[in-house]
C-alpha cells in the first residue's frame, strides 16, 4: 500500500466486521490486509487526533495532517510492533513523536517576561466545566514547547524524563518549561476571567 492512499479518507467496507482484538488487526494488516487496518484507523483515530491537535495548538488542519501521518507512519512501521504494549499504546506514542518532530522543526522560542514567570508560582483556582474551550484556547495560544511539556506532563501524564528525552532537554528544563507553561495559562486565564 502506498503512503498517498492513506493521506486520504479509507473508504468504508459494507460486509460488518465481528469485533476483533487490535492484536489480530494488527497481524492482518501486517500482512497487508487494508481493511484490518481500516478497523484500526477507526477504532483509533479518534484519541490521537485529540493528542495532535492539542500538541498543535488546536490548528484542526494541521491536528489532521500530523494523525494522517501518523497513521502513514504507523502502517509504514507495524512490521516493528512487537506485542510487548497494547496497540493503541504504541500507536498513541507514535503520534505523538509525529507532533513532537514537528515542533523541533521549529524555531527557538521567544523569552517570556519575568512576570509571566512569577506568576505561575501564585495559587491556581479551580476550573468550573463552562471554562474549558477558554482553557483550551489558552492551551493553544501557549509557545510550542511549554504547550507540549504541559500537555504531556498534565494531560498525557508522562514524567519529565520521558518529556525531556522525546524532546531533547534536559529534566530541569522541563520542569522549566511546565512551570512557564502554567504561569502564562494563569496569567492568560487570569486576564479573561478577573
Amino acid at each position: 500500500m502506498s503512503t498517498a492512499c492513506l493521506a486520504m479518507p479509507l473508504p468504508m467496507t459494507d460486509a460488518p466486521r465481528i469485533e476483533t482484538e487490535d492484536g489480530d488487526l494488527v497481524r492482518l494488516a501486517a500482512g497487508g490486509d487494508v481493511a484490518a487496518f481500516e478497523h484500526l484507523y477507526r477504532r483509533h483515530s479518534g484519541r490521537v487526533h485529540g493528542a495532535v491537535w492539542r500538541l498543535s495548538g488546536m490548528n484542526p488542519s494541521r491536528a489532521e495532517e500530523l494523525t494522517q501521518e501518523a497513521f502513514v507512519r504507523a502502517w509504514q512501521k507495524l512490521d516493528t510492533f512487537r506485542f510487548e504494549s497494547a496497540f493503541s499504546t504504541w500507536l498513541h506514542r507514535l503520534a505523538v513523536n509525529v507532533a513532537l518532530m514537528e515542533l523541533r522543526k521549529r524555531d527557538p522560542e521567544e523569552t517570556v517576561e519575568d512576570s509571566v514567570l512569577d506568576a505561575a508560582s501564585e495559587p491556581v483556582r479551580p476550573f468550573c466545566a463552562g471554562e474549558r474551550a477558554d482553557l483550551e484556547r489558552a492551551i493553544a495560544n501557549l509557545p510550542p514547547r511549554a504547550r507540549a511539556v504541559l500537555v504531556l506532563h498534565d494531560i498525557e501524564g508522562w514524567k519529565h524524563q520521558e518529556i525531556g528525552d522525546e524532546l531533547g532537554m534536559a529534566v530541569g528544563s522541563s520542569k522549566a518549561q511546565l512551570h512557564r507553561a502554567r504561569g502564562l495559562l494563569k496569567r492568560a486565564l487570569g486576564e479573561n476571567h478577573d
